[in-house]
């Protein structure tokens, strides 16, 4: 095994030298070594190219995952080879090729029970007004390498012989946990403005600073990202809310003035606090819910119930309600006399904002749905005080939730962030109460599935009724009969759809 020499690296960007870390070569090592079970396929590919007189390189997410001892889902290759070429040279020993995107170089390859990428080396421009890239294929390594978002991408790995290739710094950079761009910030930014929430991802899924350099050029280009797609921006922000500490990526979004243009409902959070109306900080209180959220996914124990309903994470669905469950805050907040603030039906204003703003993403409907939904909801557990509620209260409280109850579980609970340690535990207590309560219900009424006790062919024999909005009226009445008494039997309900019957204009005629 040879790697390139990393004592002296010059640093394309300012043309000075670059010392490597101290424990660059361990870390090489120990790269090399997490590699192991892909390496007679990395060995075979280089063989492969280099017996056709070409390069191939493993390049990007995969070597830097490797230097941080993490399992890449992707391996992704660049080569001297153009896309025909690449085909041939992998015809007999690939499973199946299928062209992932020729005109942009990529094919895609499988070899096992393994997939690839492979692309040629790449010299784009971007046309500044469509955020396109002019495809242009290159002839360099390096100035494929260049051409990518952060140093820490820009590393890779000849192949067959496992050269180690790193022009701009980016195992220093590895090592420092720092986000540097291979050229200066304002070019990279400028070619692609989407790099500037890479950034805010990759600190979130990394832990990783971005550099003072690329944060200023950050700030300075917040509005460009206006120009990339909803969809693309939505993918980011996915990925940033399904990392490990989404918190350090959503606060440089606002510190960067970035989330002003993709999420303007975040930094809004951050409502002036004087002296005289006190209230929480929301945006504080947001972030800390949600991280309080993530906290609850997975397995957990509730005093009273034999097997508390898992929402397996990370969930995206938790994960939005809970950034965004008080975004109706700004818009209804009222200075009462006193010093006080009130954020009356905040969750039902709330709501309507989060629906509008997914829907801007271009998030799916049932995710806009579900979020919207939970935000909606997210208020009802305070009503039930020191557990006063009847029967039917918490009957209707399940029924709204639907297949949410899970999720709403854990938000709820989220949403105490108080510093009060006795009122902390009262919340609690009092939110265990009512799941106990919950599954006993459940148990007798199977609540999950609850309907009127008579469906609508019974309803249309007990009044004589054809199918039409009376029939849907009197199932509702039904309904919410079943949800009020809870199980009474058929001959009883169908005594309360009489009585129900005989109010209404329909039967007089």
């Amino acid at each position: 095994m040879t790697h390139t020499s990393t004592s002296t690296q010059q640093d394309a960007r300012t043309g000075t030298t670059a010392a490597p870390p101290a424990s660059g070569a361990r870390m090489l090592g120990t790269a090399i070594a997490h590699l192991e079970p892909v390496m007679p396929l990395l060995r075979q590919l280089g063989e492969l190219f280099a017996g056709a007189g070409h390069e191939i390189a493993l390049v990007g997410g995969p070597v830097r995952d490797a230097f941080l001892s993490r399992t890449s889902p992707d391996l992704d290759f660049t080569t001297s080879a153009r896309p025909d070429d690449t085909e041939r040279i992998v015809a007999g020993w690939a499973d199946a090729t299928w062209d992932l995107g020729r005109a942009f170089g990529t094919i895609g390859v499988r070899k096992g029970g393994v997939q690839v990428e492979i692309t040629t080396y790449r010299a784009d421009a971007y046309d500044r007004e469509t955020r396109k890239p002019v495809v242009e294929f290159g002839d360099s390594l390096d100035d494929d390498l260049v051409r990518r978002d952060f140093t820490v991408n820009a590393m890779a790995l000849r192949l067959p012989d496992l050269t180690f290739v790193d022009p701009y710094g980016g195992l220093a950079d590895l090592a420092a946990g720092v986000l540097r761009t291979p050229t200066d910030p304002e070019v990279s930014f400028g070619d692609d403005p989407l790099r500037m929430m890479r950034a805010a991802r990759f600190s979130s899924q990394l832990g990783f600073d971005v550099a003072p350099e690329a944060f200023r050029a950050m700030r300075e280009m917040a509005a460009s990202i206006e120009m990339i797609s909803a969809e693309r921006v939505r993918d980011e922000l996915v990925k940033l809310l399904m990392s490990p500490t989404p918190r350090r990526g959503l606060e440089l979004l606002v510190e960067s003035g970035i989330a002003e243009h993709v999420l303007p409902e975040l930094p809004a959070l951050a409502l002036e606090i004087d002296e005289h109306h006190r209230h929480k900080d929301v945006y504080e209180h947001s972030l800390i819910v949600l991280e309080q959220a993530m906290a609850l996914e997975g397995p957990r124990e509730v005093p009273g119930v034999e097997a508390p309903t898992e929402v397996e994470g990370p969930d995206l669905v938790l994960r939005l309600a809970a950034l965004l469950h008080d975004i109706g805050k700004p818009d209804t907040r009222r200075f009462e006399p006193g010093g006080g603030v009130s954020f009356h039906h905040h969750e039902l204003v709330g709501a309507k904002m989060t629906r509008k703003r997914l829907r801007a993403l271009r998030f799916d409907k049932e995710t806009i749905k579900h979020v919207s939904r939970l935000v909606e909801l997210h208020l009802r557990f305070h009503g039930y005080g020191n557990g006063e509620w009847t029967d039917s209260a918490v009957r209707r409280y399940v029924t709204d939730a639907g297949p949410l109850l899970p999720r709403l579980h854990l938000l709820t609970r989220a949403d105490s962030t108080t510093r009060n340690k006795r009122k902390a535990a009262r919340l609690q207590a009092t939110y265990d109460d009512l799941e106990a309560r919950i599954e006993r219900l459940q148990a007798e009424e199977e609540l999950a599935a609850v309907r009127p006790e008579l469906d609508g062919n019974e309803i249309q024999a007990v009044l004589g009724i054809k199918p039409g909005p009376v029939l849907g009226r009197a199932y509702k009445h039904l309904l919410a009969v079943r949800l009020d008494e809870g199980v009474i039997g058929k001959d009883a309900a169908s005594e309360r759809l009489r009585e129900w019957w005989a109010q209404q204009p329909e039967s007089q005629g």
